[in-house]
């Protein structure tokens, strides 16, 4: 039994960072109805800002983590949303009314620069930040314990205050109407008065942020990374998106939640070098079945 909480622990963690990129995912589809290939390279770029951000607050003697990781989360977020913002323009944006197949392979050429860039710039090994933050609570269970770690618990808090905050923004503030507006119908919310334009380069850095959000937070956790880890988890976090429903931002987190989930009891109980092949296989049946996502709405054509 403690074998099993402790890989829901693990799960919610992993779970959470998913749906953090996941959102991203979400959100670019929810607006222009294309998906961002190059998003899981933006939470890579992420990463690399983090530990150069890490390193020059401990060359100028600052020590205290509460600052280090507020100081980084701000200053990560700021740039890594200008990455957002630039992806939009320079690979969507121009082609804007053009088919999906060119806007598609504009992402995939984004991604590749992405990647080549950090790997010319920062080099092609692998790298890390030292461990900042240690310790962890522990449950005695019966002959056994659950422990989560400190740095996991800030995950979870950081993660689920993230959402919160975005659900706050769409749905209750006047940037989120104009956002639920271009999505549901572009052309009249511009006839409207709304600049459509500049909402879509908001979300791609509001998705952006988002991977900011996450490459922080595993960074720290992790410690290791290099210039090919947004391949892996951004084609995580996007069946994590399709998973809870795309376009749907409570899909996505709970896509990465029940994705992160099933990773971590599927690798503690069965085996974790099938855990990738279980993760696809439950999205696949979950298709079959509903074919939206658990929490999509089936897309209805205008005419």
């Amino acid at each position: 039994m403690d074998i099993v909480l402790q890989q829901l622990v693990n799960g919610l963690t992993l779970g959470s960072v998913y749906g953090l990129i996941a959102i991203g995912y979400t959100m670019v589809y929810g607006i222009i109805g294309m998906i961002n290939f190059a998003h899981g390279d933006v939470y890579m770029v992420s990463a690399y800002i983090t530990a150069i951000v890490v390193a020059l607050l401990s060359y100028f003697g600052i020590e205290s983590f509460p600052i280090i990781i507020v100081g980084t989360l701000f200053i990560t977020i700021a740039i890594t949303g200008a990455y957002g913002w630039a992806i939009e323009q320079i690979a969507y944006r121009p082609l804007r009314n053009s088919s999906r197949l060119a806007a598609l392979i504009s992402a995939i050429g984004m991604s590749l620069i992405l990647q080549n860039y950090v790997q010319i710039s920062q080099g092609a090994r692998q790298q890390g930040i030292p461990n900042l933050l240690s310790g962890a609570v522990r449950f005695d269970i019966g002959d056994g314990f659950v422990q989560i770690t400190y740095m996991k618990l800030i995950i979870l808090l950081v993660a689920f205050i993230s959402m919160g905050v975005l659900t706050y923004i769409i749905q209750k503030t006047k940037l989120g109407r104009m956002c639920r507006a271009t999505q549901q119908d572009p052309k009249m919310a511009s006839i409207l008065g709304i600049n459509t334009d500049r909402i879509i380069s908001i979300v791609f850095v509001i998705g952006a942020s988002m991977a900011a959000v996450a490459g922080v937070l595993i960074t720290m956790d992790y410690g290791a990374f290099d210039f090919y880890v947004g391949f892996i988890i951004g084609i995580k976090a996007f069946t994590a998106a399709v998973l809870g429903g795309i376009g749907s931002l409570p899909g996505a987190m709970l896509g990465g939640l029940i994705l992160g989930i099933s990773e971590s009891l599927f690798a503690g109980l069965i085996s974790s070098d099938y855990k990738d092949v279980f993760s696809f296989s439950l999205l696949v049946i979950i298709l079959i079945v509903r074919p939206s996502g658990l929490l999509g709405k089936p897309e209805v054509e205008k005419v």
